[in-house]
């Protein structure tokens, strides 16, 4: 199967090709990774493509797989109404 047909990251349409071409230009840190191809950034909040883009630089590095850190996951503190930041109003505590 052609690398640009597999899909890795289903929210951001990222293929097995993208994170190659990546591994290939010497991105290995799973965070640089995230912050370029925009993995684990999606719906998902990368539920779908963490455990499958660790595998891969594990295939990659050639590491064992507890080796390779996961994604930092970074969820909202508090919900903001859009009425809030529109008016420019603090949140209350």
């Amino acid at each position: 199967m052609n690398k640009k047909d597999i899909i890795i990251c289903r929210c951001e349409d990222i293929t097995l090709a993208d994170l190659e071409h990546l591994l290939a230009l010497g991105y290995t840190n799973i965070e640089e990774i995230k912050r370029l191809l925009r993995v684990g950034m999606g719906p998902c909040q990368g539920n779908t493509c963490g455990q499958i883009i660790q595998r891969e630089l594990s295939k990659y590095l050639k590491k064992p797989l507890e080796e390779i850190p996961t994604t930092k996951v970074r969820p909202l503190s508090i919900g903001v109404k859009i009425k809030d930041i529109f008016e420019g109003q603090e949140h209350e505590s």
